[in-house]
């Protein structure tokens, strides 16, 4: 598994980031996008990411930071012969936004949007290798995280069993492996099941989008493997700005994370006002805050960082 910032700005873009926009890779192959803010479709053009792979687009609320990019990209999806349904989910008023766009600038596509209101996400399959659900958050408006979980995770062949049988390795290694019964030279039947080890854990990234209650993830942060949450301000800024406009802070969501064992935490959406170099304003004050508090495997998000998660939970940064 693995994920693609391509905005990582809170409210509006600053010279080096742009307002939220995620890119997740399943096992499967083909990708999803979370958010999608102005000039996500820009970013796009920066990566190798096609707009005939897109699986499924999740929006968290509708903030325009994390949706106001939404209609250019379905309009150049469009223009560029994609044909492939495409799955949009999101908050029930998500529809108005689109059709409303839809109507009034003149806009067909020539593939099937199929919209999925959060709500209704319960139970429907809407990536073929991986389960979404979604976890209410605390926001000025309605705002959601999704949870994605591998739907099988690949069991490893007992090589060491294997040899000690007096098995070579082969085709009938592939053949097990894939989980099919092979026969033998000599007659003997090998049950796939019987040569394969315990299935790992399936591997769980959840995506939040703007919270002020980290808490309400801990449960769900417990099985994770990864979270990626906005961190819009440091602790000291948080307080002076007050509760109004209900985001979270560095040393919040840390902390969070920390009670919950969570072995990778990402954080994003952060404020303009902070900078590279240092002082309060600055990108280092934010990740000091986030480490003062949490041990984990701690990162700070920038426009185009790659992270691949591999299948024992480890996060890394390409």
């Amino acid at each position: 598994m693995e994920f693609q910032f391509l905005g990582t700005s809170s409210g509006t873009p600053s010279k080096t980031r742009n307002v939220s926009g995620l890119a997740l890779r399943g096992p499967g192959g083909g990708w999803s996008l979370v958010d999608c803010g102005e000039g996500t479709q820009h970013r796009i053009l920066h990566t190798t990411l096609s707009l005939h792979d897109l699986r499924a687009i999740f929006i968290t609320h509708l903030h325009g930071d994390h949706c106001y990019g939404l209609p250019g990209l379905l309009a150049s999806a469009g223009m560029l012969n994609r044909t492939a349904p495409l799955t949009l989910v999101g908050p029930p008023s998500l529809s108005t936004f689109i059709e409303g766009v839809m109507a009034t600038t003149e806009l067909g596509l020539p593939y099937p949007l199929d919209f999925i209101p959060i709500g209704d996400l319960a139970g429907r399959a809407v990536l073929p290798d991986l389960a979404v659900d979604a976890i209410a958050l605390s926001h000025r408006m309605p705002s959601w995280a999704y949870r994605f979980t591998e739907r099988t995770a690949l069991r490893k062949l007992d090589t060491a069993r294997l040899r000690a049988a007096g098995i070579a390795p082969g085709p009938v290694w592939g053949t097990l492996q894939g989980g099919v019964d092979a026969v033998l030279d000599d007659g003997r039947v090998l049950q796939a099941h019987e040569w394969l080890l315990a299935p790992r854990k399936a591997r769980t990234i959840i995506v939040g989008g703007d919270n002020d209650e980290p808490s309400l993830l801990l449960d769900a942060a417990r099985t994770a493997e990864v979270l990626v949450h906005e961190a819009t301000y440091t602790e000291e800024v948080l307080l002076k700005v007050g509760p109004a406009p209900m985001h979270s802070s560095a040393l919040r969501v840390a902390r969070m994370a920390a009670a919950a064992g969570l072995p990778n935490l990402v954080l994003t959406h952060f404020s303009p006002r902070y900078q590279e170099g240092e002082g309060p304003l600055s990108m280092a004050a934010v990740e000091a805050e986030a480490r003062g508090v949490y041990g984990g495997n701690l990162f700070l998000a920038r426009d185009f960082d790659r992270y691949v998660l591999d299948r024992e939970g480890r996060l890394r940064q390409m």
